[in-house]
C-alpha cells in the first residue's frame, strides 16, 4: 500500500536518499569526479614521490621531521595485529591518537573508541644532502599504507604540525591532500563524509541565550533564568558567590548587568569561587571552592546525561536550530565540494530541480574513459529522474527534506521508487494519487501506473478522477452513497460497461447523462483573502 502521508521524520532523509538517486550521485562523483585544490583551485592529479619531496623541501631548512605511515585512520578496535606487523617489519615506535608509544611495551586500546595509528618510519632533519634518505622513507610509508604518508614538523617552540600526502590526490602546488574518492566521502550519513561540526545534519541545535534569559527586565530572584529555580540551593549558591565576586545582587535586573557578567553567568569562569552551601543536617553552612560552570554548559551536560525524554523535551524549549557555520547547511565535509563532474560539485547538482537535473545529465560532456566507467550509473540516474518527472514532481529538488513533502508528493515519490526497483508480481494499492497534481501532469501519472502494470504487477487505485477511471482496465464502483450509506458494489466491469450500467452513478457521469452544472451565482470576495 502506497499511502498519502509523510513518514520520514528523520532529519537526514531527503528526496535524493528516499529515491536512491543520491546513492548513484555518490557513486558517480567517486568514479569520475575530478578533484580540485580547495585553496588554489588547480586540478589535482596523482602526486609522485618527487612532488611530495618538492613540497617538503619548502619547509625551513633544519626543520625536524617525523615520517609517519597512517595505517589506521579513525577506526574502532584494539588493532593488536597492526602493532604486531609493525614490530615484525622492524619498526620501533608508533603514534597512537597523537601519543608516541614504544612497540616493545604492551599497547592496550579501548576497542569501543575510534583510533588513529601511525607507524613512525623515520626521523630526519631537513637538509639538502638528506633528499635520498627522505625519499626512501616516504616511499616506505606509502607502500605500507597503500598511498598515504604523513610528515610531522616539529617547530623550535615545541609545537607540531602534521601534513598528510596522498600518492593519488594531492595538490602539487599547495601540498594539500584530499581523501581517496569513494562514495562515503559524499555521504552526510557516514562519519567519513559528514561535516565534522554538525555531523551531516546541516544545522546545529544549541542552547539560545535569549531563551534561557527571555526577560532581561527581571532579576534572578524574579525568575529571569528560565531554566533555574531561584529557590533551589544548588542553583542559588553558585550565583550568590558569582554576585559577590562581580559586585551585583540577585535582585539586580539582567538589563543592568554588564555584558561581561552576563557572559560569565551563561558560559562560566575558570576562576575558583568560594561557594557557600547550607548543611541540611546541622543547619550550618560549608564552603567549597570551585569554578562556576555556567548555565549553558550545565544545561548541555544535563541534556546529554539524562535518560528522561520528558527532561530533554523541556530543555528543547531553550534551544534554537541554526544553519551550521562550517558547512553552511550543505552537510558534507569541505573536501567533497572540491570534486566536480561537469564543472559542478555534488551539492550544487543535488540542489537543482528534477527538471534541471535531467537537462544537466543529458548535456554532460565526458571523455571516452569517463563515459565507459559511468555508463551504467548514468543510465540509472536518468531513468529515476525521468520517473519523478512522469509522476509530476519535476519541480522538486533532491536536497528537499522528506519531512516537508505533502502526502501526495510522498506517495508519488514512493511510486517512482517502486518503478525504479522494477519489481514484478506485486499488488500495489494507491489512494488517490492524482490529488494535488496539475491536470497537465495527470496523463503522465496514468502512463506511469500503466508502466507498473506492464512489468507484471497488479495496480489497485482508489480514485475519483475521470481520466484515471477511463484508462482503467477494470472498474469497481462502490456506493450508492458515502460512508455508512455505501459500501456496496453497485457496478463493476470495464469503463465502457460501467457507462452502460444504470445502477452506477459514476457510469452516468462518464456517459454524460449526469453532469456537474456550473453555479449560476458566484459569491463576492472580500478583496482580502480567499
Amino acid at each position: 500500500a502506497i499511502e498519502q502521508k509523510t513518514t520520514h521524520n528523520n532529519p537526514r532523509s531527503i528526496v535524493g536518499t528516499i529515491t536512491e538517486i543520491y546513492d548513484y550521485y555518490r557513486l558517480l562523483w567517486a568514479r569520475i569526479g575530478q578533484p580540485f585544490c580547495p585553496e588554489c583551485g588547480r586540478e589535482i592529479t596523482e602526486q609522485s614521490i618527487d612532488q611530495i619531496l618538492d613540497t617538503v623541501y619548502r619547509y625551513p631548512q633544519e626543520s625536524r621531521l617525523m615520517i609517519l605511515a597512517p595505517v589506521i585512520l579513525g577506526r574502532k578496535g584494539e588493532h593488536k595485529k597492526v602493532f604486531e606487523d609493525a614490530k615484525k617489519g622492524g619498526y620501533v615506535r608508533v603514534r597512537v591518537d597523537g601519543e608516541i608509544m614504544d612497540l616493545d611495551t604492551a599497547i592496550v586500546l579501548d576497542k569501543q573508541v575510534k583510533h588513529t595509528i601511525e607507524v613512525i618510519v623515520d626521523r630526519v632533519v631537513l637538509r639538502p644532502d638528506g633528499r635520498s634518505r627522505l625519499a626512501d622513507s616516504i616511499e616506505m610509508g606509502i607502500e605500507m599504507t597503500g598511498g598515504l604518508v604523513s610528515i610531522l614538523i616539529l617547530d623550535a617552540d615545541g609545537s607540531e604540525k602534521v601534513e598528510t600526502f596522498s600518492e593519488h590526490n594531492s595538490c602539487a602546488h599547495c601540498g594539500i591532500s584530499i581523501p581517496e574518492l569513494e562514495p562515503r566521502l559524499f555521504s552526510f550519513n557516514n562519519p567519513f563524509g559528514a561535516c565534522p561540526s554538525c555531523h551531516g545534519l546541516g544545522t546545529k541545535t544549541e542552547f539560545d541565550p535569549d531563551k534561557v534569559i527571555p526577560d532581561r527586565k527581571r532579576s534572578f530572584n524574579q525568575g529571569a533564568i528560565a531554566s533555574q529555580n531561584p529557590d533551589a540551593v544548588w542553583s542559588r549558591a553558585p550565583l550568590e558567590a558569582l554576585a559577590e565576586r562581580y559586585g551585583f545582587t540577585l535582585d539586580t535586573p539582567f538589563e543592568k548587568l554588564s555584558d561581561e557578567v552576563i557572559s560569565v553567568i551563561l558560559y562560566g569562569t575558570e576562576e575558583r569561587l568560594p561557594i557557600k552551601y547550607k548543611n541540611e543536617k546541622n543547619h550550618g553552612y560549608y564552603t567549597m571552592e570551585k569554578p562556576f560552570a555556567g548555565i549553558i554548559p550545565d544545561l548541555k551536560r544535563r541534556y546529554f546525561e539524562t535518560n528522561s525524554m520528558q527532561i530533554r523535551m523541556w530543555m528543547d524549549s531553550f534551544m534554537t536550530s541554526r544553519t551550521c557555520e562550517v558547512c553552511h547547511g550543505q552537510r558534507l565535509r569541505s573536501e567533497a565540494f572540491s570534486v566536480l563532474v561537469g564543472g559542478m560539485n555534488i551539492v550544487q547538482v543535488t540542489s537543482m530541480s528534477v527538471k534541471e537535473s535531467v537537462a544537466f545529465f543529458h548535456g554532460l560532456q565526458l571523455t571516452d574513459t569517463q563515459n565507459e566507467i559511468s555508463k551504467q550509473i548514468l543510465k540509472e540516474i536518468k531513468a529515476r529522474l525521468t520517473f519523478l518527472v512522469n509522476v509530476g514532481l519535476d519541480y522538486l529538488t533532491l536536497d528537499r527534506p522528506s519531512g516537508s513533502l505533502s502526502g501526495g508528493e510522498a506517495q508519488r515519490i514512493r511510486l517512482a521508487t517502486q518503478i525504479g526497483s522494477a519489481l514484478s508480481g506485486v499488488i500495489y494499492v494507491l489512494d488517490e494519487p492524482s490529488i494535488g497534481l496539475h491536470q497537465r501532469d495527470n496523463q503522465r501519472l496514468i502512463d506511469t501506473l500503466k508502466t507498473l502494470r506492464d512489468i507484471g504487477n497488479t495496480v489497485i487505485v482508489v480514485e475519483h478522477d475521470e481520466a484515471t477511471i477511463r484508462e482503467a482496465d477494470y472498474v469497481i464502483d462502490l456506493g450508492p452513497g458515502a460512508g455508512v450509506h455505501g459500501g456496496e458494489i453497485t457496478a463493476q466491469g470495464t469503463p465502457e460497461e460501467i457507462e452502460r450500467n444504470p445502477a452506477s452513478i459514476t457510469g452516468q457521469y462518464l456517459s454524460g447523462k449526469l453532469h456537474m452544472s456550473t453555479p449560476s451565482e458566484r459569491r463576492e470576495g472580500s478583496g482580502e483573502s480567499l
